[in-house]
């Protein structure tokens, strides 16, 4: 379906409100039925995987083989809707809880570039951001040096200085606003049809894709964001951020300096210029692990277009325009995540990842357990130094999908960043060992015994609880026992019908009833001599009974839940936030954790 021509197609948000508002909802209309269509035939394809027939039918197996071409199939739709759909391919390669890892190992391919605008398109947005531009700046390169879906970047001299201006597609904010709003009203069918561990997942993604990309395409917010990483480095001098230029930057437009510098997977020219490639990968992932663990800010898109290195060895950060976040509790977390991985600690790597909000806090700790030394398995018989994490996060990627994995978004871009940076640090140097790295790291900055004093602090925290636990029990163990031996003991379930099994039971009944009357109308017909009205009933009592016959061959289940526990867990989070998921968990019984979600195949 090609999109109808309008003559609006080069203006901007200058447009009255009125106008631009009606444009919008027009846009929407008909990007909703261009979307739909796009993406019917993978939606039939899903839908088949359950009902081999839509309606009716058993569902069918999906091989890896299918799910790769489906995958490929999703990134060539994604490509032709657009800037935004390209940004959302992007979004979801980082999210081994949305989607299984053949379709995150496709849409990691995904690129964001596509033929740049026309200067005549573009000259009206800086124009009406900064005033004339031969008045602005000494002279303008019309012709842009890269360009994405977002924005395209030129070359001018400024008071005889060479400066980067980086300028937004003439009315992409527009586009891309409508856009959101066709995601925001297919939302709520996406989650109808998702599992029940992705229901929530998908909503949340929603909401952190819109603010993410609206926030891309904010040129202020990124000068902030640029300015601020920049004050952090102000000391290291292996490290360079292009300097924003306030007094020619605007809502759209953003002048910085002009730094050159050779692409940092360029390993032939870094090679000729005598550059120590390995003293180079550490250098870089010191600088992410400090971004990380210590200023709480980072740049969150490292490929190798946004990483440059001068003659002298210096790196060079370009396009600040996603940016991360890290609270100080989560930076916490993350360090304790990469200890519980070097002490090859199975309950403190589960412990990171509910701390983190990663996992749910009544997970089955026994599963999920089995599926982390799954994971682990493959490095056995090496140094616990020697792990790898690029090769961690594709091993969860493969395995997490099946359990209830939630990433909120800070930690989302933490994984992304991870996995682009494995790629650009193997490219440099085959054997770099991050692990090692993060290790020595955290020792040279006193972590070390931070970590000591720290499980010296949760040893006595525990035995204080046990002892008030010890003074609190046994009364309330009494009391237990003398009201079960009254026959006084009461205990409340919660039935979850997650599978429509009661509803399947009452269709068996209604069709067994069925049945039963049809037969009995038939012989009494069929004895009155009314033998045509007779073989009506009959018919009717054949498909009743093929009908019961079918329902009786389809799995189902129900499965109890006590409801204290449901409720505990609630009291808990009003009671300490989110930050007390580690500890509410603590209070749940083997008896009383949740199943893991049964997956479907995608």
């Amino acid at each position: 379906m090609a999109e109808p021509s309008r003559a609006a197609a080069g203006t901007d948000e200058t447009t009255g409100s009125d106008g631009a508002e009606r444009w919008i909802r027009l846009r929407v209309a008909w990007r909703l039925l261009v979307v739909v269509w796009r993406f019917l035939p993978l939606g039939l394809a899903y839908a088949r995987d359950r009902r081999r027939y839509l309606l009716f039918g058993s569902g069918r197996t999906v091989t890896p083989e299918t799910q790769v071409a489906r995958a490929q199939q999703l990134l060539d739709t994604l490509v032709a809707l657009g800037p935004t759909f390209i940004k959302v391919g992007q979004i979801l390669s980082t999210r081994p809880d949305v989607l299984p890892g053949p379709y995150i190992a496709v849409l990691s391919q995904l690129q964001d570039r596509v033929p740049p605008a026309d200067w005549a398109d573009v000259r009206p947005v800086v124009e009406s951001d900064l005033g004339p531009v031969e008045e602005v700046f000494d002279a303008f390169d019309t012709e842009p040096i890269s360009g994405a879906s977002l924005g395209q970047v030129y070359t001018a001299r400024l008071d005889g200085e060479r400066v980067a201006v980086k300028v937004l597609r003439p009315g992409i904010r527009r586009r891309v606003e409508a856009d959101l709003r066709v995601i925001d009203t297919l939302t709520p069918l996406l989650i109808r049809g998702a599992e029940p561990g992705q229901a929530f997942t998908l909503e949340n993604l929603a909401e952190e894709f819109a603010a993410t990309i609206r926030e891309e395409m904010d040129y202020r917010h990124e000068a902030r964001m640029l300015e601020t990483v920049r004050e952090n480095f102000a000391d290291e001098p292996g490290i360079r951020i292009p300097r924003a230029i306030d007094s020619r930057s605007g809502d759209r437009v953003l002048t910085m300096e002009y730094v050159e510098g050779t692409k940092i997977t360029d390993v032939e020219t870094l090679d000729a210029k005598g550059i120590d490639r390995e003293a180079l990968v550490v250098r870089l992932e010191e600088a992410y692990i400090e971004m990380v663990l210590e200023h709480g800010i980072f740049h969150a898109d490292p490929h190798p277009g946004n990483l440059a290195v001068q003659d002298d060895g210096t790196i060079v950060f370009y396009d600040f325009g996603i940016t991360g976040s890290v609270s100080p509790r989560l930076q916490e977390q993350i360090f304790e995540f990469y200890i519980a991985i070097a002490r090859d600690d199975i309950d403190g790597i589960i412990d990171a990842f509910v701390g983190m909000g990663a996992l749910d806090p009544t997970v089955d700790r026994e599963l999920m357990g089995e599926m982390f030394e799954i994971v682990l398995e493959s490095f056995r018989g090496q140094d616990v130094d020697q792990y790898r994490v690029q090769q961690l996060v594709a091993d969860f990627q493969k395995e997490l999908y099946e359990f209830p994995l939630r990433l909120p978004q800070e930690l989302a871009l933490i994984v992304r960043v991870t996995t682009v940076l494995e790629g650009v640090c193997r490219t440099l140097d085959p054997e770099f060992d991050l692990i090692e790295l993060i290790t020595e790291y955290v020792q040279e900055e006193g972590y070390a015994q931070q970590g000591v004093e720290q499980a010296l602090g949760q040893a006595r925290e525990e035995f204080e609880a046990l002892a008030r636990a010890l003074v609190t029990t046994g009364p309330k163990l009494d009391g237990v026992l003398d009201r079960a031996n009254r026959d006084d003991l009461t205990v409340r379930t919660d039935l979850h019908d997650e599978n429509d099994v009661v509803d399947q039971l009452a269709r068996q009944v209604v069709l067994g009833f069925g049945f039963v009357g049809s037969v009995f109308a038939a012989l009494v017909l069929f004895v009155g001599g009314d033998r045509p009205e007779a073989g009506v009933a009959g018919g009717a009592a054949l498909l009743c009974l093929g009908l019961l016959a079918w329902s009786l061959r389809e799995r189902s289940g129900i499965r109890a839940e006590p409801q204290f526990t449901r409720q505990n867990l609630r009291q808990r989070e009003d009671e300490e936030g989110t930050g007390g998921y580690a500890q509410a968990y603590g209070e749940v019984s083997d008896g009383e954790r949740s199943q893991p979600p049964a997956t479907e195949n995608s």
